[in-house]
């Protein structure tokens, strides 16, 4: 028979490592999740999210949407998501805006994307992405519902795993109360630290797969910023974007949107 464990042994299991820091630009159009560690920061961070989320809104609309937006980012936080945020887009047809927020103007039609970083932990001798990145793509090469490509980006090898699934609605959730389909796509990159023994997933989710060929330009613009190095903080191309720090699995320091 064994003993219950006491509050002794439980200080000898240490917990996790850190994964190593890495940037990325997150693009113009991204709200970034206040995802933090403790509930004072997720409680402000939340405030300011859904002031950038609802640019149009004010406080009856801030108010009640704050604490969902901050218990959704402890959420994911305690499920290992270092950085998320939501794409808005206007589907309006392109022209001069006078205010930033009018890009995203729901009456004119907005498209969305979620967006989301994990560092996952593997479990190698040493650190060489190439090959971490092969037994990567032979693994989810195995699935015939995934497109899995090789990716040569600028900070390394990486791997792309593309999805497209659909769904059949309900009538009592649809508008004309008839079942309809619905399909969804998932973009997710799979990027070994050559600094650790983690990767980075980096995922891409929207419902509007008609501004498909958008999104996918959209990740590939951001996965081309990835750097497992400090850079210079200049947004790429002279587009506008921030620059996101992750310094570990469960705090993002830097803002996006």
């Amino acid at each position: 028979m064994t003993s219950p464990a006491t509050p002794g042994d439980q200080l000898q299991h240490p917990s996790p490592p850190e994964p190593p820091p890495l940037w990325f630009v997150a693009p113009d159009g991204f709200f970034a999740l206040p995802i933090a560690p403790t509930p004072e920061e997720r409680t402000e961070g939340a405030r300011q999210f859904v002031r950038g989320l609802f640019s149009r809104g004010d406080d009856t609309v801030w108010e009640p949407a704050a604490p969902y937006y901050a218990g959704l980012a402890e959420l994911m936080a305690a499920q290992g998501i270092s950085y998320a945020a939501i794409g808005l887009y206007s589907t309006a047809e392109a022209g001069p805006v006078a205010e930033p927020a009018d890009r995203y103007a729901p009456e004119d039609g907005v498209a969305q994307c979620v967006f989301t970083v994990t560092a996952v932990p593997t479990d190698q001798a040493r650190v060489d992405t190439e090959v971490i990145a092969r037994g990567v793509q032979a693994v989810l090469g195995t699935d015939p519902h995934r497109d899995v490509r090789w990716l040569d980006l600028p900070c390394g090898p990486a791997v792309s795993s593309v999805t497209l699934t659909k769904y059949t609605l309900a009538p009592d959730v649809t508008a004309t109360g008839e079942p309809e389909e619905l399909l969804t796509g998932q973009t997710q990159v799979h990027v070994p630290f050559p600094t650790g023994p983690f990767t980075a997933v980096f995922t891409l989710f929207t419902a509007f797969t008609e501004y498909w060929r958008e999104f996918s330009d959209l990740m590939a613009e951001l996965l081309r910023s990835v750097s497992f190095v400090e850079p210079t903080l200049v947004a790429l191309d002279g587009e506008d974007g921030d620059v996101a720090y992750l310094p570990g699995v469960a705090g993002v320091s830097g803002s996006a949107g």
